[in-house]
């Protein structure tokens, strides 16, 4: 996997479309770039949904979870280092010298840390290892794509400076960041190269970006652009809804809601049936960080909603699946600050609970809602009325989101929360914008880093999670594997599982550094999620009968399943459970990382014994 993780969609820098190689010229909208077109010099115009991180070979990172505590916090403390030197446009020598100085470190390691950091905004670059990239002769591509920047920075603007001003901005650069200046020919021919469509647009008839207005001075103060701050928070909906089989009713869905503070825009959700929990937050936080396109159109909702990219900060109560070490790895590792609401201070909540406040008021409009209190409800007949589906009522929050919260007016704001948030993105006559967010690139690995994870050894017979027995040949080289660092102990491996089917769990291999598909080792047993897991095994022990195996587990599952086949017309708490299966079973996974999985179905009657494992860390 590449290094580069996030795509910066600022102008002047390097993206792909459609596979070719492009630059940024201009941000045109939310949705739309202008992009030339590195080797035909094309001007083209693309959508934002569709640019790419570019080809190029990049370092492997390693999964997050995995690293040691003495590395991570060594990598925390070199980002600490570098945070008065990041994203300054007008940076120079002299203050990374001085920085450098004041730490005790020779200047040109910071350089090396500021290269690594700045290419890709992840916290795992500074993790210690080898380098592998030095003794690169000629003019090499950082020199290139040094060149480029500053052509784009400092020609291609209204400013319309001169060839000898790109020389002199060349060089400067080049001797921040520690690597040889071309020749002043060299940057005049890279101009030359350049489409005369190009320059004639860039410097005479277009209007640019401002490449030096983001805001980075220090720490930030509070909700100053957008997503600077977003608020996230779960919140059990006013409404009764039924299952797409039977249009029954099943019950009241969770909402968990992420929100930018600086804007009001919503900028991602997650609605189920399940409890909350580290995997609740986890999709909400994915359906937030990345565009919506794809999301919308399985919707049917025809409106955009051109919100996307990581927050400074995330906001949140104090609820454990907010402080489990998955959510506050993947923080550090993209950068984001987690701050947790202060204690007794409800407040600092505020914003988040009014705009969840006048999305039940919408919602008691709908039929089925329960209302906020039974004096309110009256002798409405909730259940009676209920006729939205959890997929309907996702089509309506976002056709109301879009369409209706972000179009009207906000009183506190005296604007629309879109128009907001296209003001501070792009500028107004009295404040500069922040531009647009950059994207991530690496979708897959986004949803791994932000689901719930376990460290397991791997036995002759596979892993064992929760008493089920997982097995693929790709594990075989990692059987009884000794620890590196402690010989004598085996070594531990890491396991991430989705608790909404546990049928497949994804295995880290800390040498490929991908993750791979695991599925069950007897691949008769149905998929299942954990908790239906947890009910199968008080089902099981409900029963009597010694230690609970995977088979005592599976055998109470299939007996839950018939009682709950002949009570789904009468109860709702089985139309519930069949409904969330139903769902679980439609939802959105990372894609395989192996190509042609061969499973093998084994019969357990003579496995060894096996001890029960805790369960898995935040999933509740």
């Amino acid at each position: 996997m590449s290094g580069t993780k996030l795509l910066d969609l600022r102008p002047g820098k390097a993206v792909a479309f459609k596979d070719h190689p492009c630059r940024i010229a201009e941000v045109l909208s939310l949705t739309e770039v202008q992009l030339v077109d590195e080797t035909t010099r094309e001007i083209l115009t693309a959508p934002v949904s569709e640019l790419a991180v570019p080809e190029k070979t990049g370092q492997t990172r390693p999964d997050i979870s995995t690293v040691d505590e003495k590395s991570w916090a060594l990598a925390k403390s070199r980002l600490a280092i570098l945070k008065p030197l990041l994203n300054r446009p007008a940076r120079t020598r002299a203050e990374v010298a001085a920085v450098a100085a004041q730490h005790s470190l020779h200047v040109n390691t910071l350089y090396v840390w500021l290269r690594a950091y700045e290419g890709c905004g992840l916290l795992s670059s500074l993790l210690p290892k080898g380098r592998s990239d030095k003794g690169q002769g000629r003019i090499n591509e950082a020199v290139e794509e040094l060149i480029r920047e500053a052509i784009a920075a400092v020609y291609l603007t209204r400013q319309r400076k001169s060839q000898r001003k790109v020389c002199d901005e060349v060089r400067r650069r080049c001797l921040e960041a520690g690597e040889p200046p071309p020749h002043d020919n060299t940057v005049r021919n890279r101009i030359r190269a350049l489409s005369g469509e190009l320059v004639a647009a860039r410097r005479l008839g277009r209007k640019t970006a401002d490449l030096d207005f983001r805001p980075h001075e220090g720490k930030f103060p509070g909700a100053d652009w957008p997503l600077s701050v977003v608020q996230i928070d779960h919140t059990k909906i006013d409404i009764i809804l039924v299952d797409d089989h039977y249009r029954r009713p099943v019950g009241r869905p969770w909402i968990t809601l992420a929100f930018d503070v600086f804007s009001r825009v919503v900028t991602g959700f997650y609605v189920s049936f399940d409890p909350p929990g580290a995997m609740s937050v986890g999709l909400c936080l994915v359906h937030a960080f990345l565009s919506k396109e794809r999301w919308l159109s399985g919707h049917d909702v025809r409106s955009g909603w051109p919100v996307w990219g990581l927050p400074a900060k995330i906001h949140a109560d104090n609820a454990k699946e907010f402080r489990g070490k998955m959510l506050q790895r993947a923080c550090e590792e993209y950068g984001i600050d987690l701050e947790w609401r202060p204690v007794k201070r409800p407040q600092f909540g505020a914003h988040i609970e009014r705009a969840l406040g006048t999305f039940s008021k919408e919602i008691h409009e709908l039929p089925g809602t329960t209302f906020s209190n039974t004096r309110e409800k009256g002798d409405y007949d909730s259940e009676g009325k209920a006729s939205l589906t959890l997929s309907e009522f996702e089509t309506w929050l976002a056709t109301y989101i879009v369409d209706v919260y972000h179009q009207k007016v906000h009183s506190s704001l005296d604007a629309s929360p879109m128009a907001v948030y296209q003001r501070g993105i792009f500028g107004d006559d009295d404040n500069p914008g922040c531009g647009l967010p950059a994207k991530v690139a690496d979708e897959e690995r986004l949803r791994l880093d932000l689901m719930p994870f376990e460290l397991r050894t791997v036995q002759d017979y596979g892993v064992v999670i929760d008493e089920i027995h997982y097995y693929h040949d790709v594990l075989r080289r990692w059987i009884n594997a000794p620890d590196p660092a402690e010989s004598r102990r085996k070594r531990k491996f890491m396991f991430r599982r989705d608790p909404r089917d546990i049928s497949v769990i994804w295995f880290y291999d800390p040498e490929l550094q991908s993750y791979y598909p695991i599925p069950y080792r007897d691949t008769s047993h149905p998929a299942i999620s954990i908790w239906e897991l947890r009910e199968a095994r008080k089902s099981a022990q409900a029963q009597g009968g010694g230690e609970i195996n995977e088979r005592a587990i599976f055998d109470a599952y299939e007996r839950m399943r018939e009682i709950e086949q002949k009570a789904v017309e009468k109860t709702k708490s089985a139309r519930r459970a069949a409904q969330r299966r139903r769902l679980h079973g439609s939802a959105e996974r990372p894609a395989a990382g192996v190509q042609d999985v061969v499973v093998l179905t084994t019969d357990l009657g003579n496995e060894p014994e096996i001890q029960p494992f805790d369960e898995m860390d935040d999933m509740s």
